[in-house]
């Protein structure tokens, strides 16, 4: 998820300020995200092959099933990319492929956002004291319905693009609610337990995302919407009226954008100040790469409505939090290498999800085969 968002922030059609080579750095680390990517998938595909009940175990693991959902999270900074480094040097072949990835993209995130809901909702084991941002990871690839979208509707004729915004408009909208539901809960554990404990606490950054990745999806979603298609011209009786309500489409997208955005800003300060009052305890665990993901989301949020104020100021602060970002995410890379070195982290014994360092028998019966629930 990381790699995936550091690609689609060092895009030329990201950054306010390029420089030569731009590009191919961030095909670079495009093409390192899908090594990962297939390489984790196989891995884990190969885990649940061998150790037959690993999979039914992890769907219904109290902590484990939550992060069920970040491989569809994963391919929403994966598709994305195909748009920004694929499709300009490609045939209309990849346009069409595109659309069909996300219309499959749509259907599968919102099955995982009803089942992995279901699940944790059924769940006997998780309380509102244990309650975190990952919560909200089943809801997030529906979500990001919206940037998925934005990114690839301008490119389609406007046949396509229409129902292709409005659906990542309205998974957009559910996302978000959605994830404004469970902010409810979060602030009310933190008031009444605390902020989580200090190895926990890198996770807090999940919540800067739902409300960066809509404002970048309004955004981007009303810069792609057709002003006109033929002798039908939405929200107008002429191409001329259609182009203005583009342009008012635009403006209150924008100022939505802002509006939502600082929500964002809000929960990473508070975040940042928690891992900092925290910073002596920290030792690294895999939620470290939440430092990386939805700060990616923040930057490339800030760096859009930078451009649509035209401010040049906006798109020095994007730079800056890209270069910062670049730095964090090289660093949780070094910290998550010297970790592995050091039998920190996935080793037997190691987990990250064990459930308050306990196991249930079901559990323990498949360590003892070799098929760690945690690993």
């Amino acid at each position: 998820m990381a790699t995936g968002g550091m690609a689609l922030l060092l895009s030329t059609q990201t950054q306010p300020h390029t420089f030569h080579g731009l590009q191919t750095i961030g095909k670079f680390v495009y093409i390192c995200d899908i090594f990962l990517f297939t390489l984790v998938t196989l891995c884990i595909t190969y885990r649940f092959v061998r150790f037959p009940g690993t999979f039914t175990a992890s769907l219904t693991h109290p902590t484990e099933s939550l992060f069920a959902a970040t491989p569809l999270i994963s391919l929403a900074s994966i598709i994305p990319a195909i748009a920004r480094y694929g499709i300009p040097n490609c045939g209309p072949w990849l346009i069409a492929a595109y659309r069909i990835l996300f219309w499959t993209y749509f259907a599968i995130s919102f099955a995982a956002a009803v089942g992995l809901y279901f699940l944790l909702f059924t769940s006997p084991a998780l309380k509102l004291s244990d309650m975190t941002p990952a919560w909200d990871l089943p809801i997030y690839p529906f979500m990001l319905c919206g940037t998925v979208a934005a990114a690839g509707a301008g490119p389609q004729s406007p046949t396509h693009a229409v129902p292709m915004i409005l659906a990542a408009l309205t998974a957009q909208g559910l996302g978000m609610l959605v994830s404004v539901l469970m902010y409810a809960n979060y602030i009310h554990r933190m008031i009444q337990y605390g902020f989580p404990s200090p190895t926990s606490r890198a996770g807090m950054f999940v919540a800067v995302g739902p409300p960066s990745f809509t404002a970048l999806a309004l955004i981007g979603l009303a810069n792609e919407f057709p002003a006109a298609y033929h002798s039908n011209v939405y929200f107008g009786g002429s191409e001329a009226e259609g182009v203005q309500a583009q342009v008012v489409l635009r403006t209150v997208a924008t100022l939505s954008g802002v509006f939502i955005w600082a929500l964002s800003l809000w929960f990473f300060c508070i975040s940042l100040f928690a891992c900092a009052a925290a910073r002596r305890e920290m030792r690294f665990r895999l939620t470290w790469w939440a430092f990386v993901f939805p700060n990616a989301g923040f930057t490339i949020a800030t760096i859009s409505i930078g451009e649509m104020f035209e401010s040049e100021a906006v798109g020095w602060v994007g730079s800056a939090m890209t270069g910062l970002l670049v730095v964090v995410y090289l660093a949780v890379g070094f910290a998550h290498a010297r970790a592995v070195w050091r039998e920190g982290v996935l080793w037997e014994g190691k987990d990250e999800d064990t459930y308050w360092g306990e196991r249930d028998h079901k559990t323990e019966k498949l360590v003892e085969k070799g098929g760690d629930v945690g690993a």
